[in-house]
């Protein structure tokens, strides 16, 4: 990896990081039309980085060719307007020729899924990422951690290994662990994501994080841009500002253990006409009084 790709990339995750959702037609299938008209959406807004196969596309409701088609169908949008940071995952060998895939379609980075595995052990998450960045050198690679167990110490030795490792998708609910584990690592090391998405941005950019992840830029591009305006300024009051305007949307996702996290995004799209609301098992549509709350705040907010 060249000097002028590894910032490039450092500076495309240092932003926000939109995770698509992948809609659905009629028949189940996928509604590549759609899909392609959000990503438009998404890029004529002004997001420059974007998560094909990421937990809010339905990454493991995807068949394996879905996955190559939304990475492909991502990419070919993206052009020159946006990087692409293509989600990878399950065993190694699966997770080698995703990575391997994105890299023979034109994507420069790759963001490793939380292994899914019952039994994690931390010399075992090195080994999992280590066999993933190895087969493809030429690549940023992001571990996407959920791991609350898991050292700072860890992540560093995976990069001494690694150097192509470059970034984490942070997403353990604790701003102080965050900081820790930051530091630990290397805080100027790596490029930090808060990705727990915009409700847990600011107090992770105070405590190191550079770019966050989003759901809710599908739906309203616009304010999700304008937190990110905000955080980069240190300007924490505005920031907030943005937070009590998404809490609710936000809260409505992560009830019930985020059992509606890409629910109500897609509830919230199809209010506006943009796709259909299907998800795949084991999510469900939203039902009742919830649609219409969730309607009622999408029209609400600038695009």
């Amino acid at each position: 990896m060249t000097a002028a790709a590894y910032e490039t990339q450092r500076a495309a995750l240092a932003d926000v990081v939109a995770i698509p959702v992948t809609p659905f037609a009629a028949d189940g299938s996928l509604d590549t039309a759609a899909h392609r008209v959000l990503l438009r959406r998404l890029l004529d807004a002004g997001v420059r980085t974007l998560t094909p196969n990421g937990n809010t596309g339905e990454y493991y409701a995807l068949t394996p060719d879905e996955r190559r088609a939304v990475t492909e169908l991502t990419i070919e949008e993206a052009g020159e307007r946006a990087a692409v940071l293509v989600g990878v995952g399950h065993d190694v060998p699966t997770a080698v020729a995703s990575a391997c895939h994105a890299r023979e379609h034109g994507a420069r980075m790759v963001m490793v899924h939380q292994p899914v595995h019952p039994y994690v052990s931390a010399g075992g998450w090195v080994d999992y990422h280590r066999a993933i960045a190895e087969a493809v050198p030429e690549l940023g690679v992001v571990p996407y951690l959920r791991n609350a167990a898991l050292s700072g110490e860890r992540l560093a030795e995976l990069a001494d290994a690694c150097p192509n490792v470059i970034g984490v998708k942070y997403a353990v609910p604790d701003a102080a662990r965050f900081a820790a584990f930051a530091r630990d690592a290397g805080l100027d090391r790596f490029v930090w994501i808060a990705g727990l998405a915009e409700p847990y941005a600011p107090s992770y950019f105070s405590a190191g994080a550079t770019g966050f992840t989003s759901g809710l830029v599908n739906v309203a591009p616009a304010v999700s841009l304008n937190m990110l305006e905000a955080l980069r300024a240190g300007d924490y009051p505005a920031a907030m500002k943005v937070w009590e305007q998404i809490r609710r949307f936000e809260e409505l996702r992560g009830a019930n253990g985020s059992a509606d996290n890409v629910t109500v995004v897609k509830e919230a799209l199809a209010s506006l006409g943009l796709c259909r609301r299907d998800v795949r098992p084991p999510s469900r549509p939203l039902t009742g009084e919830a649609r219409a709350e969730v309607a009622a705040i999408a029209a609400g907010w600038p695009v």
